[in-house]
């Protein structure tokens, strides 16, 4: 019984930090609007980018919890190295001012982490 409930709470840790990372991606977005209208837009846009790095991190962790000690499922441990892989190489292309590919790939970032967040 006692091992339910932390495996419970380790899905529901894994759960929250993808939820947090789909609000960060999606905050992204709408600071990305920002940058063509407003002064700020850039500064928020960069102190977001750090936030949702963070995010990503934080998935990676709480898929490795959840996965270890309660024996469950590898997978969201590799979905979240891919999603830390893809937000290094958005941090990279929006370092390079490379909106071609920053952009369809924060909207594919978005959609995916929609789809993780769904299926858990």
């Amino acid at each position: 019984m006692a091992t339910q409930v932390t495996a419970r709470r380790r899905i529901s840790f894994l759960r929250i930090a993808i939820a947090l990372q789909t609000l960060t991606l999606f905050l992204q977005a709408a600071s990305a609007g920002l940058l063509l209208t407003a002064s700020y837009g850039e500064a928020l846009h960069s102190a977001g980018a750090r936030v949702m790095y963070g995010a990503s991190m934080l998935y990676v962790l709480a898929a490795v919890l959840a996965w270890n000690p309660g024996g469950g499922p590898r997978e969201p441990v590799w979905h979240a190295c891919g999603f830390l892989v893809l937000a290094s190489v958005q941090v990279v292309l929006g370092i390079a001012h490379v909106p071609s590919v920053h952009v369809p790939l924060g909207v594919l970032m978005f959609g995916l982490s929609v789809l993780a967040l769904a299926r858990r």
